[in-house]
């Protein structure tokens, strides 16, 4: 990436953001003025502003810096062309607050001062937003949203398993999977034991088979379960409520399964058409799912890394070193995208399944004594540095090549693997 400096522009700019205004810092390079403004965050008010500048600085690059990398803000000023926008962490700010604010005292003018002299000082430290092709950022945010319905419904899902526990438990143990349409749909039409109980073997059958459940044995021995399952309690005061909570928590479940049902048909459809697909369908463990995922990781502008140490670190899978006298400590990267360093984790995690190095990695790493976390993270690691490979030089992954090549460098994982 392009490495800028101070003088590529004509006026540094810091912005500090709210919801309803933004503090503006306005400093003319290479003077001695400062200059403050409020604007309102509309729409209109930041257009008007962004054209203001443009004819104040005619045919000229304008530096911005704002302590956000995406959101509303961002989406707005990305559209005009005189404005280059850099990030600045927002620990940054606070952190260059305090040396020289021992109060801590917090002020937006003061706070958007900060960061003109930040950008002053280390423009070249800090990272310029460069936002990818249309498609790409539309893929990105599709699948961070995808994975957070998940996790809402993961968590609505325990909701509903706690709650069936207090008056229903024999339901969860009709059906191994709770994120699915007849397990939502048994609910529904019978809320209570006493009602399923009530029905007769051939409605239980129908409703099986018309949910695509056609093992004769498992739904025999359902209905059987049904039929002698005694209920944990005949108290209405119990019953009742917790049946209105299930009712409520089921409806808000299939909305959102067919949410991400919707999603995951829209993701597919534009994964198909990005140019790298067929690098990250090779990866092995990555499917429908996080094959996507792992795309916008890396996305498409093949000069946004140097070497995968960057990425390894920006991702937050390589851990910190630090050192201080005689003493020297690892731990855990704490400021990085979490999506990002989920993403690259789950992945290594399936990989083992798959993959006939990854596996026998994670065995080896098993035998040391490490903890499975801290496998799936080295795992991590080592991908990283694979798929960067394949990725800049438009190769799909081929796990016979990489085995020849730990072969021909003698690894001593083959040798384990072997001999395990």
């Amino acid at each position: 990436m392009k490495a800028y400096n101070i003088n590529d522009f004509a006026v540094l700019i810091g912005i500090d953001w709210a919801d309803t205004k933004h503090d503006i810092c306005e400093h003319p390079n290479h003077t001695k003025k400062y200059h403050y403004c409020i604007i309102k965050s509309k729409p209109e008010a930041l257009h008007d502003w962004a054209m203001s500048l443009k004819q104040r600085y005619p045919n000229q690059q304008i530096a911005v810096a704002c302590e956000l990398k995406k959101g509303p803000l961002i989406y707005a000023l990305a559209k005009y062309s005189h404005l280059t926008l850099f990030t600045i962490n927002p620990s940054s700010v606070a952190n260059y607050r305090k040396a020289f604010t021992p109060s801590n005292a917090k002020d937006d003018p003061s706070d958007a001062l900060i960061q003109v002299e930040i950008l002053t000082l280390h423009m070249d430290k800090l990272t310029v937003i460069e936002p990818e092709s249309a498609a790409m950022r539309s893929l990105t945010q599709l699948v961070e949203y995808r994975r957070n319905l998940v996790q809402d419904s993961v968590d609505l899902s325990n909701k509903i398993t706690a709650t069936l526990k207090n008056y229903y438990p024999q339901v969860l143990e009709l059906f191994k999977e709770k994120d699915t349409t007849i397990f939502c749909d048994f609910i529904s039409k019978w809320p209570s034991l006493t009602k399923a109980k009530r029905a007769k073997k051939q409605t239980l059958l129908d409703f099986f088979n018309s949910h695509n459940s056609h093992y004769v044995h498992v739904n025999e021995a359902r209905i059987a379960s049904i039929k002698s399952a005694m209920p944990l309690t005949d108290d209405r005061g119990v019953i009742e409520p917790n049946q209105l909570l299930v009712g409520v928590l089921i409806a808000q479940f299939k909305v959102l399964l067919k949410g991400i049902e919707s999603l995951d048909k829209v993701i597919k459809q534009a994964y198909k058409v990005q140019q790298d697909k067929p690098i990250f369908d090779s990866l092995p463990g990555a499917g429908p799912q996080l094959a996507p995922r792992l795309l916008v990781a890396f996305g498409s502008n093949r000069n946004r890394y140097d070497d995968a140490s960057e990425l390894q670190k920006y991702a937050g899978i390589a851990p910190v070193i630090e050192r201080s006298g005689k003493k020297m400590w690892t731990h855990w990267r704490y400021s990085c995208p979490t999506f990002l360093r989920q993403t690259f984790v789950e992945w290594a995690g399936f990989s083992i399944r798959y993959s006939f190095w990854a596996k026998a990695y994670y065995e080896q790493q098993k035998s040391k004594g490490k903890p499975h976390n801290s496998i799936i993270r080295s795992l991590a690691f080592k991908w990283i540095r694979i798929l960067f490979r394949c990725w800049k030089t438009n190769t799909p992954y081929d796990e016979s090549k990489y085995l020849k090549a730990l072969k021909r460098r003698g690894s001593p994982l083959l040798k384990f693997a072997v001999n395990s």
